[in-house]
């Protein structure tokens, strides 16, 4: 494990406090599940982000062929 040293807002620390004393669990604990809990999330935008940037660059050329495909003059 590493150590980290942190500056707190004020405000945070006791609202922090306050929940800690009820669910009575170490603050440690509890800090390093909040930072995971952050991890996954801008994890999750990250991936949205790209697959976005990603769909838009086919975007273009996917609707070109389905512009083609449409303009095919289907004989039965």
């Amino acid at each position: 494990m590493k150590t980290v040293s942190l500056k707190i807002d004020d405000s945070i620390f006791v609202e922090t406090e306050k929940i800690l004393a009820r669910i009575k669990k170490p603050r440690n604990r509890y800090i390093n599940e909040a930072i995971d809990f952050y991890n996954k999330m801008q994890r999750q935008q990250i991936l949205e982000k790209k697959l976005k940037r990603e769909s838009d660059m086919v975007k273009t050329d996917s609707m070109s062929v389905l512009k083609e495909f449409e303009e095919i003059d289907y004989a039965d």
